[in-house]
């Protein structure tokens, strides 16, 4: 029979011993590793999230059906109901990680009781075939069980041995000296020091693993310092004959027809004009990247006193005649050259016009341009038309449209073409998507206010947090854009899928795997836009989310 001091002391280790378990089992990471392509030394990358972080709805017991949200409850449900020691296991056997994965898939297999698993003097699942996962994507085959350490032992004091307790028999209550009463208070004390000091090690662990997430995403964002240092990084770094290319294409017409076709696009122009004319009166204009002039003959005619409209393609020479056949030769002039390389007839204008937006808002970095202009040729109290843009985001659940651009590759003309899928999926891709397959709600990634906005607001890093309005699978990312004229009639468009199409149509980010979600589910995560190291007027977008990092570019 146990004396009371006695039976106090193992109660209190056996509490300590469970809350030390518990800790244990909610303090270890969960490591996911998504290689992005093998060309890449950056795109095979560790990436750490915490158990709590890794929710889903199939997260049963290894033992009975109970189902929770995260690995930690479970293993602690494991460890509490069924006596199920994953620590012990591992100072029985050594185990590892491949160890653990085959423990792990046994029960999965045979159900065994969590106590007959406990009392095996040898490890009955030490077998190649019990690495094959029982469930996929088995969330239990996720935990890092490499980083469980056997627990260094909470010493609780000897029971002295001249113990003298009084034990009732009739109501089992425990009568302790004054001596000893003092000794159980000293017991619980050093305990709880003991406890809280562990606390401490769990706090100083998480803000260590912050702290990494933290790094391991400047990393990412970031590109190789070195490398870059060779590389232009604005449009005003790269000579005019290394952007002629860029300047070439719209000297076809085609695109300025398209352009011009755009009810949306230059209608809001128009609007932003006319229904304004009494604060363009006597102003003076710069008409930024003119093409066919439409922008400076709408200034012209809401009652501006002069436009300078610039282009560096050879449309240039076509808008002349167009502003000559006008009858506006007056009040426009026209010049050939790239702003940054370009002295202008006077040094600063009251209002900059441009219609420098490109696929995703920002792809062409003709926002680079805008902000020269800005700070080169803009009087004070001068105006930006538009003034003001935002970036937003959607998830789309079309699985014709993903048949059709990635399961293509699984059989062409009889033959397997797979290794092409992960290659084809990170290039985005321009279209206009069915409004009725939007399955989300929309995200705003980043606003931009041209006023005070530079070339680095390019890049940025935004949180994505997407809510399922439907049960469905994402498959694929929807880009969009949304220009505002705030003026006193204010002006606005948007390029997004439930308005109507424009030019831009929307920026499509497909998935090579579609995410299942339902209606109320949200997804979390991150969205890291950047200029590609090696063409700045390119654009690499990438998505990190569910372990996984996906990257795309638009070039």
């Amino acid at each position: 029979m146990l004396s009371g001091f006695e039976a106090v002391c193992r109660l209190l280790r056996k509490s300590v011993e469970s809350c030390d378990q518990s800790m244990l089992y909610n303090s270890v990471p969960v490591l996911c590793c998504e290689s992005d392509s093998a060309d890449s030394d950056d795109d095979s990358d560790w990436k750490e999230f915490d158990v709590e972080d890794y929710n889903t709805e199939h997260m049963s017991c290894l033992f009975c059906p109970q189902v929770y949200e995260t690995i930690s409850e479970v293993l602690s449900h494991c460890y509490v109901d069924h006596g199920f020691d994953l620590v012990k296991l591992k100072g029985r056997f050594g185990m590892d990680c491949y160890g653990y994965i085959k423990l792990v898939n046994y029960v999965r297999t045979h159900h065994p009781d969590a106590s007959l698993v406990m009392s095996v003097t040898e490890p009955v699942w030490e077998k190649e075939e019990y690495m094959k996962p029982v469930k996929p994507d088995d969330p239990l085959l996720m935990y890092d069980f490499d980083d469980i350490e056997l627990p260094s032992p909470i010493t609780v004091p000897e029971i002295p041995s001249n113990s003298a307790f009084h034990v009732n028999a009739e109501d089992g209550l425990v009568t302790l000296t004054e001596q000893h009463f003092a000794e159980l208070q000293r017991t619980i004390q050093s305990l709880a020091s003991q406890v809280l000091e562990k606390d401490l090690e769990i706090n100083t662990l998480m803000e260590n693993i912050e702290k990494m997430r933290c790094v391991t995403q400047e990393l990412v964002a970031g590109e190789e310092s070195e490398e870059n240092s060779s590389l232009p990084q604005c449009i005003k770094a790269i000579k005019l004959e290394g952007d002629e290319g860029y300047f070439n294409t719209y000297s076809h017409f085609s695109i300025h027809h398209e352009m011009l076709s755009d009810h949306v696009r230059t209608s809001s122009y128009r609007d932003a004009f006319m229904l304004n004319s009494t604060l363009w009166k006597d102003r003076t204009f710069l008409d930024l990247g003119c093409g066919t002039g439409i922008l400076s003959m709408f200034a012209a005619s809401a009652g501006a006193r002069k436009v300078i409209a610039i282009d560096q393609s050879d449309i240039i020479y076509h808008a002349i005649d167009i502003v000559r056949e006008n009858k506006l030769s007056d009040k426009i002039q026209l010049i050939k050259g790239r702003i940054e390389d370009t002295k202008l007839p006077q040094t600063h204008v009251d209002v900059i016009v441009s219609e420098w937006m490109g696929y995703f808002l920002l792809f062409e970095g003709m926002l680079d341009s805008l902000v020269y202009a800005r700070d080169h040729h803009l009087a004070e109290g001068g105006l930006l038309l538009p003034n003001r843009c935002s970036i937003s985001l959607v998830g789309l659940a079309d699985t014709d449209r993903h048949a059709e651009l990635v399961g293509f590759w699984t059989d062409v003309y009889g033959y397997r073409m797979t290794c092409l899928q992960h290659e084809v999926v990170q290039e985005a891709t321009i279209e206009v998507v069915p409004p009725d397959k939007i399955i989300t709600s929309p995200c705003l990634l980043t606003e931009l206010d041209l006023n005070t906005c530079c070339t680095n607001s390019l890049h940025f890093s935004s949180e994505l947090k997407l809510e399922a309005i439907a049960d469905g699978s994402i498959t694929a990312f929807v880009g969009y854009f949304d220009v505002f004229f705030d003026l006193a009639h204010p002006v606005s468009f948007s390029t997004g899928p439930h308005a109507k199409p424009t030019h831009w149509k929307q920026t499509v980010f497909l998935l090579e795997e579609p995410i299942i979600v339902k209606q109320g589910d949200v997804l979390t995560g991150r969205v890291i836009c950047q200029r590609d190291r090696r063409d700045v007027r390119a654009l690499s977008v990438t998505f990190l989310l569910l372990a996984r990092k996906l990257k795309f570019i638009l070039s």
